[in-house]
């Protein structure tokens, strides 16, 4: 447990160093996976959605410029300061609110209270298995009934898998990032009791990343 504590400070001070040295590191363009989670809350009537791992917000300023209210968190408060500022210029101020949370830590929220939850590259942080489970277990519990849940994570496909520092439990450091690689048995698991609608293949940036990008639906 001390290890898995130090390696989640660890990273929690290398992403807000990363932050201060490259704001706009992603850019100001939604990612894909925000673009097509947009889509899929709009179809099953969702108003307000929850992102993890916000960053500097290009995802959740895309939400809310698309008619959502958004509540964007992540373990950076760094991060999280251009997407208030941002949000202020686009005119989106008062359907954006913010708070710095860590995955591990219990969702500030209160049962059945969001439509949909969106979280791209969250869950395949330095996490540990039962750390994955206790936090979809989360989310769960805030997804109203019918609620959808958009999420994406580098698998076992990757060509950093098995590369760099091994922490064990699939998690493996590169570049001074660590990464917990899904395979498909994970991704079943975490759609235990829920309708586990697509689970698609894409690739992103130069190496290229290899992701999972996972949709599942809470019954009614």
């Amino acid at each position: 447990m001390a290890d898995e504590q130090e390696l989640a400070e660890i990273q929690r001070r290398h992403w807000q160093d990363t932050y201060s040295a490259h704001p706009g590191m992603y850019g100001e363009e939604p990612s894909a996976p925000a673009v097509h989670a947009a889509g899929v809350f709009r179809a099953a009537g969702a108003h307000d959605v929850l992102e993890l791992g916000a960053g500097h917000g290009r995802d959740a300023l895309y939400f809310a410029r698309e008619g959502y209210t958004v509540q964007a968190t992540d373990f950076s408060p760094t991060g999280l300061e251009p997407l208030r500022v941002a949000a202020e210029a686009q005119g989106v101020a008062a359907q954006i609110t913010t708070a710095a949370h860590d995955v591990r830590d219990p969702l500030p929220l209160p049962d059945a209270s969001v439509d949909a939850v969106f979280a791209h590259m969250l869950l395949c942080m330095a996490l540990s298995t039962e750390e994955i489970h206790a936090a979809v277990g989360e989310i769960r519990r805030v997804l109203r009934p019918g609620g959808v849940l958009v999420y994406t994570v580098r698998h076992t496909g990757d060509a950093h898998y098995g590369a760099g520092t091994a922490h064990g439990d699939d998690i493996f450091e590169h570049g001074g990032f660590a990464v917990h690689f899904f395979d498909r048995a994970l991704v079943d698991a975490l759609a235990d009791g829920w309708t586990l609608n697509q689970v698609h293949a894409f690739e992103e940036g130069d190496l290229p990343r290899r992701l999972w990008r996972v949709t599942q639906t809470l019954p009614r």
